[in-house]
């Protein structure tokens, strides 16, 4: 049996195990009385059980007198965003992100349009304790649908201001699109082809069944790869299925890593807008080249972009986000957005009028490795305590988990709040430096 994963970022387990109906539900419900009456968003990603899920979350909501304004299959920045620009007090994305197919989950958003601040979150946790206050039988909300959300998304993208859509059109990108079966195939097609794009779609049927691991990682992107060279591409695109990830794949057909999606980002937009950018703990050392050449600085954040996004909005910062392809442009919304992505990448490359893989080469390379242990739940404190007693010669940061910082390299060992797991990612100057690092930590962590 799998453990519910319960966190400030929500909810999250496997479908009728410990994610269940009756489980969401609850939570629903209790986040209608949180919220108090009003309007709660409500969009999904395109898992099997879904729909399932939403029928037992709208119940939740309605028993409690709040109405729901259904998505449908959209797309996570979609969902935030329409919450953002509504009159909604809350709304309620079902997705597990990048996890399997089995997985399902419940992100909490706030009437701002953002998941949940961490101190808000907590507060609506504890008030899990408390029973549920049905709604009289005249007094049950309504159930309306929205399903131009989508439409307005992208046209926030197409209204970046200093996008040139123009030059970006007269590219006439040669695309290919991977979107795994996921909530992209109804939103990101569409986008590309406003841009003028030559498009070639994979997996674009939004049906659950993901055509392969679902995190945009390189080694799951092997039939996006072989796709760009056999329509001999421009570029790649591969989002996860809520589509707030981005991986990027060459004119050579080979993955760039999805710390260059950011990476790209903050290219273009700090020539347009000058702002420190805001990534968290285990982006790339690259970040602070990239802003360092315009004049700017980098702040990190704990991980988890609700802790970048409002450390952004605090700053005023023009580009940020996580190195796992997670692009926040706040000219679009403060969240991670696969959209605003392949926009800025796109417009990157038609100003530059140069191909993928000679912007990346621009920029300095680090490498990384990643690994992740897994081990019991009741275990995963007593592998971070052993933790801090490595390498006790060299500098360390606990603001998130543990990061351990020498010379021209990092460790980061943290709790994942999504799994029961353990994740290390190493960043070095040299990629048999940076394996050899991983290991060793995970050798010493698992030590008796």
């Amino acid at each position: 049996m799998s453990k519910l994963m319960v966190s400030v970022s929500g909810i999250r387990g496997i479908f009728g195990e410990t994610f269940t109906p009756e489980v969401a539900f609850q939570y629903a419900a209790h986040y209608g009385m949180f919220c108090g009456k009003g309007k709660i968003v409500v969009g999904r990603d395109s898992r099997t059980t879904g729909e399932t899920i939403y029928h037992a979350i709208v119940s939740g909501l309605l028993s409690v007198g709040c109405s729901v304004v259904n998505l449908g299959i959209a797309s996570t920045p979609t969902i935030l965003l329409a919450v953002e620009e509504s009159d909604a007090v809350g709304g309620l994305a079902i997705t597990a992100s990048h996890n399997p197919a089995e997985w399902n989950a419940l992100k909490i958003v706030g009437k701002n349009g953002l998941f949940l601040f961490p101190e808000v979150a907590q507060d609506f946790l504890t008030s899990l304790d408390k029973p549920i206050q049905y709604a009289n039988w005249d007094k049950l909300g309504t159930v309306e649908d929205d399903y131009d959300a989508g439409y307005r998304h992208i046209q926030k993208v197409l209204s970046i201001p200093y996008l040139d859509l123009e030059k970006i059109r007269k590219r006439k990108f040669k695309v290919v699109l991977d979107s795994v079966n996921g909530a992209g195939g109804v939103i990101s097609p569409t986008l590309l082809l406003e841009l003028g794009c030559e498009l070639f779609e994979l997996n674009s049927a939004p049906t659950g069944h993901f055509a392969h691991t679902p995190e945009p990682l390189n080694q799951n992107l092997k039939q996006l790869e072989e796709a760009v060279k056999q329509h001999k591409a421009d570029i790649g695109f591969a989002t996860d299925p809520d589509v707030d990830r981005l991986s990027i794949v060459s004119e050579k057909g080979e993955c760039i890593g999805e710390e260059f999606t950011v990476l790209l980002a903050e290219e273009f937009v700090l020539r347009k807008k000058k702002g420190d950018v805001v990534i968290n703990l285990s982006s790339s050392m690259a970040s602070e080249d990239v802003a360092s050449k315009y004049g700017c600085k980098v702040k990190r954040t704990k991980v988890g972009e609700i802790n970048v996004g409002k450390k952004m909005m605090e700053i005023k910062s023009p580009i940020g986000g996580e190195g796992n392809g997670g692009v926040i442009c706040p000219d679009v919304h403060y969240t991670r957005d696969a959209l605003a992505g392949m926009a800025l990448v796109l417009g990157l490359l038609a100003e530059e009028n140069k191909k993928v893989s000679q912007m990346a080469e621009k920029i300095p390379h680090y490498y990384f490795a990643k690994d992740k242990i897994n081990v019991a739940p009741e275990k995963l404190d007593a592998i971070m305590k052993k933790a801090e007693t490595l390498y006790p010669e060299l500098e360390k940061d606990t603001q998130d988990g543990l990061k351990i910082i020498g010379d021209k390299h990092w460790i980061h060992i943290r709790k994942s709040g999504t799994e029961p797991i353990i994740r290390v990612y190493v960043e070095s100057d040299s990629p048999k430096g940076s394996e050899e690092i991983c290991k060793n930590t995970i050798k010493q962590l698992l030590r008796d």
